[in-house]
């Protein structure tokens, strides 16, 4: 091959290269945006019914659609530790002290706290900014879906424990602070059962409670 030949070639690649962008999506850019929507969607419905345990199910749904997000993006070790972690560990401890604080399983009047509106101009703002934040860090970085994976388990434990110690340990103090708190609820269930008990045991069998 020619030197021209091999320049027009680099250029004709180039030029594809900066041909592709927005307008001009790839499928898997496609099937990240849908399934972008519908996580948008789980988490939606997420914060606004009113049936806690369908609460804590959708949640499965949103994080499960941030792992497949994860995986669109090669990053599989990230995406395996949001199913194993989140999905598995997180949900489940919820749907725990649902059932030790007996929480109604249907619909819930109590789920609603009546600040709607602070609530959605909190969450939009947030979001917002959020967006911002991340757009401006990576406005020009590009990551090459077909090329070999990014997300390794060495590369991620390099980054993670480089730049990112210190939120790494404070979101272990909060899953530590979430499991505690499990497990003062499963107690105080349990003193409160037993001190219910010890009531109807205290009371003879065949007077009542206000005629002894």
């Amino acid at each position: 091959m020619t030197p021209a030949a091999t320049v027009n070639l680099a250029a004709t690649a180039n030029l594809a290269q900066a041909q592709h962008g927005f307008l001009s999506p790839t499928g898997v850019e496609i099937a990240f945006l849908l399934v972008g929507l519908a996580t948008l969607g789980a988490a939606l419905i997420t914060v606004t019914t009113r049936q806690l345990v369908h609460a804590a199910l959708w949640l499965v749904v949103a994080l499960g659609g941030l792992a497949v997000e994860y995986l669109l993006l090669t990053a599989e070790f990230i995406a395996w530790v949001q199913v194993l972690i989140y999905v598995g560990s997180v949900v489940v401890l919820l749907l725990f002290g649902l059932m030790l604080t007996k929480a109604p399983i249907g619909r819930s009047p109590d789920a609603d706290s009546g600040n709607r509106w602070a609530g959605l101009a909190v969450a939009v703002t947030a979001a917002v900014a959020l967006v911002w934040v991340v757009v401006d860090a990576f406005r020009t970085t590009w990551i090459d879906l077909d090329g070999p994976a990014a997300g390794t388990t060495r590369v991620t434990g390099a980054s993670l424990f480089r730049h990112w110690v210190l939120p790494f340990e404070a979101l272990s103090v909060l899953l530590l602070a979430a499991l505690v708190g499990a497990i003062v609820l499963s107690r105080k269930a349990k003193e409160d059962t037993g001190s219910g008990a010890a009531a109807a045991v205290d009371v003879l069998p065949g007077e009542k409670e206000g005629t002894r």
